[in-house]
């Protein structure tokens, strides 16, 4: 690519666009929200990290965008950045565990929020099916 004002190469980067999900824990049940917006389904509470935004910034913004929640003990998980974990892109998410005191209520990108035990989980979207197993392997493997 060829800058238009002096006519120079241009490196072009093409990187993983950088999200956030967050395991919301109330007692022993984890928020989940159902997607407004494709692809539908049942997903983590979460997004994309705004340019300027630090990461736990940005979960902190979504979980009260998405579930109304203000959290508490934000801690950070993992990252997983398989390049097919979002049909419409590369992303890359960092998770976060995040405890609560309130139930939560739908908002924003979520037509409905709800809580789950590890025992009656709905299928999730993405690659959210692994990170909550991952999640519930890691909480037993503390006990």
């Amino acid at each position: 690519m060829r800058c238009p004002h002096c006519r120079h190469d241009i490196q072009v980067y093409k990187n993983p666009v950088p999200t956030v999900d967050i395991i919301i824990e109330v007692a022993d049940e984890i928020v989940l929200i159902r997607r407004k917006n494709p692809p539908h389904g049942w997903a983590l509470p979460g997004g994309f990290v705004d340019y300027g935004e630090s990461y736990e910034t940005a979960a902190r913004r979504e979980a009260k965008e998405e579930t109304g929640i203000s959290l508490n003990d934000l801690q950070q998980f993992r990252t997983y950045s398989d390049p097919d974990r979002d049909p419409r892109q590369h992303t890359a998410t960092t998770v976060f565990i995040a405890r609560a005191e309130q139930q939560p209520a739908a908002g924003d990108d979520a037509a409905e929020a709800a809580l789950f035990t590890e025992e009656n989980l709905p299928e999730l979207v993405f690659d959210h099916g692994r990170i909550v197993a991952d999640y519930f392997r890691f909480k037993k493997d503390r006990q």
